[in-house]
């Protein structure tokens, strides 16, 4: 028998394992959860990583799986909350590793994706779908959860947790100068080429240190991938133009760096949207990934946005011939941004040599009509095209 949506969940579980990026555009949701309902416990079952950089975020009691332990540590998992019963899990986490895990959970409602957003057989492991969703940013497929639960205050509310300590790390690094958070390099995966060239980095590195006198910050983690980007970008740049600090700091510490940062320049990786989430502006490279699915939320006006150009030249297609959110797989597709693309963003954030406009262009996301069909399947209507986000300009 299939229970029906909780009006008033005491305890929610919300699964979430990775990746930085993503965490960080689930907060808003809990923020909603927490400001409908306040009494009630939210538990985030999230990885290791991801818990360094969210811990201590305020009323989240946070359940913490490393993945190296695989089936191992789900057991752990599942002892540690056997006598643990939730009224609502919120599958968040299209992947067989998370759905696995689900299974050893004790929920009386499971609410996953539909069938067409729900990678690895998601569907099969929920209760409760949301109804397909055609042009959703991922924060906004992520709000809808909370929205299936009749939440509608969707304002945007990140506060997340960066101690003094990280602070102090900051500036250790930096000094008091104001600076720009350029990092190079996404996190490594098979076929998705997200790297933009040291070159392009080393132009705009030394036009923010000649034209205004910022230097530029280079953060990563310390992989020797990273390490020798970061290498080839201090070779082509002025003196004095940029600091390495590439596997230099916690994930507190790069928090405190961008939240002190004049503007955060990187690929598709989770520094855009830890800038995001901070409400410090962020220029996002964006050719192989598609930035009104994927890019940092409240800043995709300041997008180098050459995934159409990628479509076409190495796809051979039109935009309105591929799926939502399609990956461009080629090496040679970030070399479509050109420098100019990216100076020209950062021309629009600099007001004079002292320092930037920094006024986050969105509040809430766009209302959307939610409510459950006769199979208590969740429904979920997108905004009009007239919305801010169905333009790709919120």
């Amino acid at each position: 028998m299939k229970h029906p949506l909780p009006a008033q969940p005491a305890h929610i579980c919300v699964l979430r394992l990775s990746a930085l990026g993503d965490v960080c555009n689930l907060v808003p949701t809990v923020r909603a959860l927490q400001r409908q309902w306040p009494e009630a416990r939210i538990t985030w079952i999230v990885g290791k990583g991801e818990h360094s950089l969210l811990s201590g975020l305020s009323g989240v009691e946070f359940v913490v799986y490393d993945k190296s332990t695989g089936f191992a540590g789900m057991r752990a998992i599942w002892r540690q909350l056997k006598d643990t019963h939730f009224d609502v899990l919120l599958h968040m986490q299209q992947a067989l590793r998370a759905s696995a895990l689900s299974l050893g959970l004790k929920a009386k409602v499971r609410i996953g994706y539909d069938r067409a957003r729900a990678k690895d057989w998601q569907y099969l492991f929920t209760s409760h779908q949301l109804a397909p969703r055609e042009r959703a940013h991922v924060l906004e497929s992520f709000m809808d959860f909370a929205r299936a639960l009749g939440v509608e205050d969707c304002r945007l509310d990140w506060r997340l947790n960066v101690p003094d300590e990280a602070y102090v790390e900051a500036v250790r690094v930096t000094g008091e100068t104001p600076y720009l958070v350029i990092s190079p390099c996404a996190n490594p995966r098979l076929r998705n080429f997200r790297n933009w060239s040291a070159e392009g980095y080393a132009a705009v590195v030394d036009h923010a240190w000649q034209q205004y006198g910022i230097r530029s910050v280079m953060t990563g983690g310390g992989s020797p991938q990273e390490r020798e980007m970061g290498a080839r970008i201090k070779a082509m740049v002025s003196e004095g133009a940029v600091i390495d600090a590439i596997g230099a700091t916690s994930l507190k510490g790069l928090l405190a760096l961008i939240d002190r940062a004049v503007a955060v320049i990187a690929p598709d990786s989770g520094p855009v949207h830890m800038g995001n989430a901070l409400n410090t502006p962020v220029i996002g490279l964006y050719a192989t990934t598609n930035p009104e699915r994927a890019a940092p939320y409240c800043w995709q006006h300041l997008v180098a946005n050459r995934y159409p150009d990628a479509v076409e030249t190495y796809l051979h297609k039109r935009m309105d011939e591929i799926s939502w959110g399609q990956r461009v797989r080629h090496e040679d597709a970030m070399s479509l941004i050109r420098a100019e693309d990216v100076i020209a963003r950062l021309t629009e954030l600099l007001a004079d040599t002292d320092g930037i406009v920094r006024e986050q262009s969105c509040e809430r996301l766009p209302a959307a009509n939610v409510s459950i069909d006769a199979s208590s399947e969740v429904v979920v209507e997108p905004p009009t095209t007239d919305s801010p986000s169905a333009r790709g300009d919120a």
